[in-house]
């Protein structure tokens, strides 16, 4: 049961959250509290690819892509539980979203993550192109329409939950896995690739294992995103929204989860919050103070704002000597 204690907290207070909410903010607050848990399950699931494995994926739109449209499909399609019971349609077709985008990790990581840099990068880069491009031309998924008519969680709190519900899992499972005997041989992949490989750990296997559990939850970031919005199209899937990912991984820290929940908060609300200036300037100004916001921060704090280092190192580091 102690292992179940941190969660359950965790998804008490998430509860609390959402009443709050519901309660308390207008619809844009609660729809930006949703694109906010899309977000943090993007940085986390990207996290342990870019940050604890030491590669550079640049495709992680195109796995939400594989994600949101197979969601899509699936809950306008298929209708399993009656009336009310209509959430256990969606956790099918978002556990068959998070495994067709596992599979696309799959085959993407088998040939490709023998390949280090700058190099894997454009492979991945590549995929997320062919997957938007490929979704262009798919008629039956709307082509450049889009897919419009996605049933959405009916209302606020039963959504907030949903994914709350999902980011506590990714969150939990990305941090007892790196305390297991496989995230040390992703730390290991990260440090010394070479020295790894001496040691009898099989790199590649490492790195398709890294790749293909974020696969997954890149797919229920996508499905969600889908079920958020009720209508999805190639264009949400571009390779702004994979440099997105990486902004927010960077921006946190490499190879920190509460960095990354941090960064994927700061990153939804901050170009909200600079919009008013367009209406006082007449200039829209939001990206150009962004991209100058993000300059500082790697200029000031270049191992992002948490470094490697989880809240607890944070609380024990200044907090408690300060006290």
């Amino acid at each position: 049961m102690k292992a179940f204690k941190n969660p359950l907290i965790a998804l008490l207070a998430m509860g609390a959250l959402a009443l709050a909410l519901e309660f308390g903010f207008n619809a844009f607050f609660q729809l930006m509290a949703m694109f906010i848990l899309v977000n943090c399950l993007m940085s986390m699931s990207l996290n342990l690819v870019n940050g604890y494995t030491g590669q550079f994926s640049l495709g992680h739109a195109g796995f939400m892509a594989v994600g949101a449209y197979a969601a899509a499909y699936g809950s306008s399609h298929v209708h399993i539980f009656p009336e009310p019971f209509l959430m256990g349609n969606y956790v099918i077709t978002t556990l068959l979203a998070g495994a067709l985008a596992a599979f696309a990790g799959l085959l993407v990581g088998l040939p490709s993550l023998r390949l280090k840099g700058d190099y894997l990068a454009i492979v991945t880069l590549g995929f997320g192109e062919i997957v938007r491009v490929a979704l262009l031309n798919m008629d039956f998924l709307g082509g450049p329409r889009g897919y419009s008519g996605i049933p959405s969680y009916g209302n606020f709190i039963s959504g907030f939950l949903f994914a709350s519900f999902w980011v506590l899992l990714c969150f939990f499972t990305i941090w007892r896995l790196m305390g297991s005997s496989h995230g040390r041989g992703f730390l290991s992949v990260r440090e010394d690739e070479i020295a790894a490989e001496a040691m009898g750990i099989n790199t590649t296997r490492m790195k398709v294992k890294a790749f293909v559990l974020s696969s997954f939850f890149a797919g229920v970031a996508g499905a969600i995103f889908a079920h958020i919005t009720s209508y999805i199209s190639p264009s949400s899937f571009t390779f702004l929204q994979s440099v997105n990912a990486v902004i927010m991984v960077v921006l946190g820290g490499m190879g920190s989860m509460t960095g990354s929940l941090v960064a994927a908060v700061i990153v939804t609300i901050l170009p909200e919050a600079l919009r008013p200036l367009q209406d006082l300037t007449g200039i829209d100004l939001r990206m150009v103070i962004y991209s100058l916001a993000l300059i500082l921060m790697m200029i000031l704090r270049p191992k992002g704002l948490f470094g490697a280092m989880e809240f607890g190192d944070v609380w024990r580091k200044y907090v408690k000597r300060s006290s």
